[in-house]
């Protein structure tokens, strides 16, 4: 039974297009991988689309992109001739293996899905269902929680491409994956989109997840990611947004981490009209590691959402939270920090922190990070920071014979130059330096020869200081 109470065009259009298609989906589904999206469709009747009556959406309002009119995108482009007509990346010296999404579909000048001789298989979601259902189902919607999240619910219900990946147990997997969302359409787009990632014991992977849009349509995109750490497995991931001014993006990443696993993940946030990237590590082994860190440079209108919860279940675990932001215009952002400490969890460690500089007056930041400990032998803190540039600062600089201009320039650029540096594949980092040097003056914008999908000459930019060797 529908939700009457919170009922929009989009929640309208989410369930009808789920009565129109559920006999297509339960064709390419087995048996108990459907049973699972008919419980997670139940599960978005009764929640309905969030609301800022609820906490972790009291600061971020959906309600004029619920009324959007919006093309669901179910037809599938298959196999294309060059997947570099798609998308390509210009990142100096970057040796990754590229999978891409057009339009919520997995696109390939090869197969969907390569199966390597160490046992390794990424491509399409899509095709995995089919090809490998057993893995799927011991993994698809055990670590998303459904109930919690109606994005997640109608993602689990409704999703039918992705990517795919599995590293069996042992093998070191040396290249970087780069997984690429791109949305290019005419129409107004809504997508649902599923990923899974699963890593055996004693394994390691170098994930790049980048989302981008070609154009100025609006689009709404609902991305649930899960990603299994095995014992000992160590991931490097990084999350790189730079979509139009009209896009919404709901990103939603669950972590699922065994002993001894190792997790960094770096998120960096440059355009986007809308953006809500919630993870979610659940550290359910002893002696595992999680850095999670952001970085985020809104203007204009735009708005971003960051919220990050850790569960620590076992001992001698740790993690750290560094999240930064610099806003400017009427820009907004919030910040929801959750550490939940079992009272089994002893020695454990916890940091968070979040940091922002408001370049206006008009600029906003809701920062809450929050600490729920059980246990009595922890080291745990928090603490948030919002404020304008420091006029110390500027003077010392100014008085160097620094203009103004150059002066701001380096101060945000040493301020977000922290989480830089947390980047540890250096094409990627030198390149991100460009970036938000760029940003930070205003040139990058999705309509620009960006650097995430520019296929033209690169353009020579001169900055008056190399702010890397100040």
């Amino acid at each position: 039974m529908k939700n009457i109470e919170n009922s929009f065009p989009l929640s309208d259009k989410l369930i009808n297009n789920f009565e129109v298609y559920q006999d297509d989906i339960k064709r390419n589904d087995d048996e108990e991988i459907f049973n699972v999206r008919k419980k997670a469709f139940d599960q978005f009747l009764k929640l309905g689309l969030p609301t800022q009556a609820l906490e972790d959406w009291r600061n971020t309002d959906l309600t004029d992109v619920y009324k959007e009119e919006y093309q669901h995108y179910y037809d599938n482009p298959g196999i294309v001739e060059d997947v570099d007509k798609v998308f390509q990346c210009n990142v100096p010296h970057l040796d990754t293996i590229m999978l891409a999404m057009l339009n919520g579909r997995y696109v390939s000048k090869d197969e969907a899905l390569v199966k390597l001789e160490n046992g390794v298989i990424y491509g399409s979601f899509a095709a995995a269902l089919q090809q490998y259902p057993d893995i799927v189902a011991a993994h698809f919607a055990q670590y998303a929680d459904a109930s919690k999240s109606a994005f997640t619910a109608i993602n689990t219900a409704m999703a039918q491409d992705g990517f795919f990946i599995y590293v069996p147990d042992g093998v070191e997997f040396k290249k970087p994956l780069q997984i690429v969302n791109i949305i290019n359409h005419d129409k107004n787009i809504c997508l649902q989109t599923r990923n899974l990632i699963v890593l055996g014991k004693n394994t390691k992977l170098c994930l790049i997840h980048c989302d981008d849009s070609y154009n100025h349509q609006k689009s709404l995109s609902n991305t649930v990611s899960e990603i299994v750490l095995g014992e000992n497995a160590i991931l490097d991931h990084y999350k790189m947004q730079n979509v139009n001014n009209a896009s919404t993006i709901i990103n939603a990443t669950y972590f699922e981490m065994k002993d001894n696993a190792q997790l960094s993940s770096n998120g960096l946030s440059l355009n986007g009209g809308i953006l809500k990237n919630s993870n979610y590590v659940k550290m359910n082994g002893r002696a595992c590691e999680c850095n999670i860190y952001g970085l985020y440079l809104m203007d204009k209108k735009q708005h971003i959402d960051n919220l990050v919860f850790i569960d620590h279940l076992y001992p001698n675990c740790n993690s750290r939270e560094l999240f930064k932001g610099i806003l400017d215009d009427s820009a907004t952002a919030v910040f929801n920090g959750h550490v939940v400490v079992h009272k089994d969890a002893q020695k454990t460690n916890a940091f968070q922190s979040n940091k922002n500089i408001l370049l206006t007056d008009k600029a906003k930041v809701n920062t809450k990070p929050f600490l729920e400990i059980y246990a009595d032998d922890v080291k745990c803190s928090h603490g948030a920071t919002v404020g304008q540039l420091d006029n110390e600062a500027m003077f010392y600089i100014r008085s160097r014979g620094i203009s103004e201009h150059n002066a701001k320039m380096l101060l945000m650029y040493a301020f977000a130059d922290e989480v830089i540096q947390k980047i540890s594949v250096l094409p990627l980092r030198y390149r991100t330096e460009d970036m938000v040097k760029r940003r930070l003056r205003g040139e990058l914008s999705v309509c620009d020869q960006c650097v995430l999908h520019c296929s033209t000459p690169e353009k020579e930019y001169n900055f008056e200081i190399d702010l890397t060797k100040v």
